[in-house]
């Protein structure tokens, strides 16, 4: 006994023609409303003799159509009677032994509403006389988020505490409607005429779900960054709405169940900003200044730095800068990258070769100046010690 299922999907054309006094979704509605009360459409449509038409009650034969994208729920006196997720035309017939409560429309009725159905459903006989009403099961856009103060969390990527200021919308869906209605929902939208909607200000429950998003916002930006299939990188937040979206989603459910105690869920989120802290800044700064310096891309910058201070040394002191530069590079192992200093290890000439029985050459200056500055470093001679080992080598 309840709903009977007259056609599935095609709700409009020939069938609506066949029913010319039918219930379905008012028209004018917000793309944000959850929930609200089916509406006569057809002969009475609010007119008429039937004055009660518009507040959602059906009786025994009544029409209900059902758009796609949306779930129809039947209750009376505050309990769930009935259940279609499927879109089509439906019968209400309290007597109908081929009727059914709940329909599961090929899959779209998850096990968590059918656990909920089964938890919920009316247990006794329904009586003729039923309200009617329509759950949204697309998504719901344009609900916001944001912060007044700076949120911190434990940042993977910079490998300290961050915080920053952010803003943002998310998309709402509700994954289960029993739940939804049973549990969430106030008393006073089940009434007719009433509207409840997620972006409503009046909505006392909407702005509990704004302030359990702001409350989770610093759990979820942890999750994401300390996530090692992300990369690790904060930076990658405001291009990955899925992604925060799933550590949004987790950090709500974990915090205040909102998928399992209210049917709900959060299907996409758009980071419109992220304002970092000053400290926080500085420290982004300095971390992709030492990215930009690693690996090969890394060697490359610091060959050519050290090439252009050879280049500016050459031009501004002539072969003493030179020599300074060389010896800076050999002690930071960047050997390959000296220059010769005329008359110090220069070839020889014929004229000038050393006998073959001669004693070997002495060590190059410079690296025995490398040598010298390594040890001066790390502490091992003074400045005096070094001095004189500079003026010894070069012969002053």
């Amino acid at each position: 006994m309840g709903l009977i299922q007259a056609a599935i999907g095609a709700i409009g054309g020939t069938l609506a023609d066949q029913w010319k006094d039918f219930y379905t979704v008012p028209s004018g509605l917000a793309p944000t409303a959850a929930l609200f009360a089916a509406v006569p459409q057809g002969q009475n449509a609010g007119r008429g003799s039937n004055t009660k038409g518009s507040d959602g009650v059906i009786t025994n034969g009544s029409k209900i159509l059902v758009p796609e994208g949306y779930g129809l729920v039947l209750m009376q006196d505050g309990a769930i009677t009935g259940f279609a997720a499927e879109a089509g035309a439906y019968e209400w017939n309290s007597e109908a032994q081929d009727s059914q409560s709940i329909f599961a429309g090929n899959g779209i009725v998850s096990p968590l509403i059918t656990t909920s159905w089964e938890r919920f459903k009316f247990g006794g006989r329904p009586s003729t006389q039923q309200r009617a009403y329509f759950v949204t099961l697309k998504e719901l856009p344009n609900n916001r988020f944001g912060t007044q103060s700076e949120i911190y969390w434990d940042d993977a990527y910079m490998n300290a505490q961050v915080g920053a200021v952010t803003r943002g919308t998310y998309t709402l869906k509700v994954i289960d409607p029993i739940l939804f209605v049973k549990n969430f929902v106030p008393a006073k939208y089940l009434e007719p005429g009433q509207v409840f909607d997620f972006t409503d200000l009046e909505n006392d429950a909407a702005s509990q779900l704004f302030n359990e998003v702001v409350g989770s916002l610093a759990p979820a930006f942890s999750l994401y960054t300390n996530d090692p299939s992300k990369g690790n990188r904060i930076t990658k937040i405001q291009q990955d709405s899925l992604g925060f979206a799933q550590s949004l989603s987790a950090a709500v459910e974990q915090n205040y169940q909102w998928s399992t105690a209210r049917g709900l869920a959060i299907a996409a989120t758009a980071i419109i900003a992220i304002e970092y802290d000053e400290n926080t800044r500085e420290l982004l700064k300095n971390v992709q200044r030492a990215d930009a310096l690693s690996g090969a891309r890394g060697n490359s910058n610091l060959q050519a730095s050290v090439a252009a201070g050879f280049e500016a040394a050459g031009e501004n002191a002539g072969a003493g800068g030179i020599f300074g530069m060389g010896m800076a590079a050999g002690t930071a192992g960047l050997g390959g990258l000296q220059q010769p200093v005329p008359g110090v290890g220069a070839q020889s000439t014929p004229q000038q070769a050393a006998p073959a029985d001669a004693a070997p050459a002495a060590e190059d200056p410079m690296a025995k100046l490398a040598k010298f500055k390594e040890m001066l470093d790390a502490g091992l001679i003074s400045q005096e010690d070094y001095d004189a080992a500079k003026a010894k080598a070069l012969g002053l």
